[in-house]
């Protein structure tokens, strides 16, 4: 229910209640007065929305004056990865910053066949403009389903992690991150 009914409606009402027209011809939007109302419509969607906790099955909601507080202290930048040749220093970026951004690389969450997995993420660490990986899951381990609160899931995430440094490794990367 909240995150296919109140997400999509809250949603709605925002983009309506904030003026929120975005043009399809611009994929990042640079009006200020735009980027100054997502901005508020999004601090208001999760003020009011709240984050769903999948494993309490209870949303976690924070006052506006917490999420401010949480914005004004988070860390500007942060390293990833580990070593001088292939971990990156990921900062914060602000609208047209000549800064490149990091590049993650991945499937991103998304099931992976077991026999594929490992190709999968080599494909990624391969890729040169790539700076760190975001894995994909097993979709199977040893054949068993990788079953929250089971065995199978705790080997599922040792083995996903495994295959991913030791792609990382076969590619001359083993410090990327992940």
């Amino acid at each position: 229910m909240w995150d296919f009914q109140i997400i999509p409606q809250t949603a709605k009402r925002l983009k309506e209640k904030h003026g929120i027209v975005m043009d399809k011809r611009k994929m990042i939007p640079d009006d200020p007065d735009l980027l100054k109302r997502l901005y508020e419509a999004g601090l208001e969607m999760l003020v009011e929305c709240g984050i769903y906790n999948i494993d309490t099955g209870r949303v976690i909601h924070w006052s506006k004056d917490e999420v401010l507080m949480g914005v004004a202290t988070a860390p500007r930048r942060c390293r990833i990865g580990e070593g001088p040749l292939h971990s990156r220093v990921m900062t914060s970026r602000i609208g047209n910053d000549p800064t490149p951004p990091i590049v993650q690389g991945g499937p991103t969450g998304a099931p992976c066949n077991e026999e594929h997995f490992f190709g999968i993420h080599e494909s990624y660490a391969k890729e040169g403009i790539v700076d760190c990986i975001v894995d994909g899951v097993l979709a199977t381990v040893n054949g068993y389903n990788p079953a929250p609160d089971s065995p199978w899931e705790v080997l599922a995430g040792r083995q996903e992690a495994m295959m991913v440094r030791m792609a990382q490794a076969k590619c001359g990367r083993s410090g990327m991150g992940l």
